[in-house]
């Protein structure tokens, strides 16, 4: 029988095949392609992730020298008012309790914002602060002869005082003491100067220590804290007393790094008025 053989294509035609056949291969990718993408669900849409709160920086455990140099700096209540003697002012009273050298910058009726009765502001009165005292510690005490006056400008102005403190003594520890009650129930400006002063004491790592908040004075004490009569609201000797057991009892919690640190219960051989 005669082979029937298949016709030969020429070097065109097997191109155009060649061709062809990459056409139908290529189709079929394409194809299979869709398919999957039809059968093939779509992805879902990403979740948004809420950023992470901004964490308060803790600060650093209080570290002192032996024989400090210790910068107290405050309004009426620092300068010794209602005490029998000024000297008698809780803030002389700390070097005794924390074997401290202090050195008391208190000016009656000062403020960030308010000008004292016997001096500027408190950004007046820190511009004019000796840099060579060079302390270990500042406390920085008050005010709550800014509550007339709050909040227009409040924060801007304890900022800039801040700013100021840490330019005059960069290797200082500071240390805000918030303002204590003069009157009960705390008035409503007086807490929120309060809450102000801990938020931005929060922001930079520093310690802040609230007599508001921890309640050093209120309806059982406040009558022997508190001199209502000659005294206008202001410690009574007894009351500066309590009051440097409380503020170095806050310090020295400091320096264990306590996170409550103004929750300092006052020693069990320390009575309070």
């Amino acid at each position: 029988m005669p082979r029937v053989l298949a016709p030969r294509l020429s070097s065109r035609g097997r191109l155009i095949a060649a061709v062809l056949a990459l056409a139908v291969a290529v189709g079929a990718v394409a194809a299979v392609a869709g398919i999957r993408a039809w059968l093939t669900p779509p992805p879902a849409p990403p979740v948004a992730v809420a950023a992470p709160e901004d964490a308060v920086v803790q600060p650093a455990p209080l570290v002192l020298p032996d024989d400090p140099r210790i910068l107290v700096f405050g309004d009426s209540w620092t300068f010794g008012s209602a005490a029998s003697d000024p000297s008698l002012g809780y803030a002389y009273q700390l070097a005794d309790r924390l074997g401290a050298e202090v050195v008391v910058d208190g000016v009656r009726g000062s403020g960030y914002l308010k000008p004292g009765l016997d001096g500027g502001s408190f950004g007046e009165r820190v511009a004019a602060l000796d840099p060579s005292l060079d302390p270990d510690l500042v406390i920085l005490q008050g005010s709550i002869n800014d509550r007339r006056l709050y909040p227009a400008g409040y924060r801007e102005a304890v900022t800039a005082v801040w700013d100021a403190l840490s330019a005059t003594y960069p290797d200082a520890t500071v240390v805000i003491l918030g303002p204590a009650p003069q009157v009960l129930p705390v008035e409503t400006a007086t807490a929120q100067i309060d809450d102000d002063l801990a938020a931005l004491a929060a922001e930079r790592g520093w310690w802040y220590v609230s007599p508001i908040d921890e309640e050093w004075i209120g309806e059982a004490n406040y009558d022997a804290v508190i001199d209502t009569g000659i005294g206008r609201d202001h410690p009574s000797t007894e009351g500066h007393a309590y009051l440097a057991d409380r503020v170095a009892d806050a310090v020295r919690m400091l320096g264990e790094g306590a996170d409550v640190v103004a929750d300092a219960p006052v020693d069990e051989d320390v009575v309070a008025p």
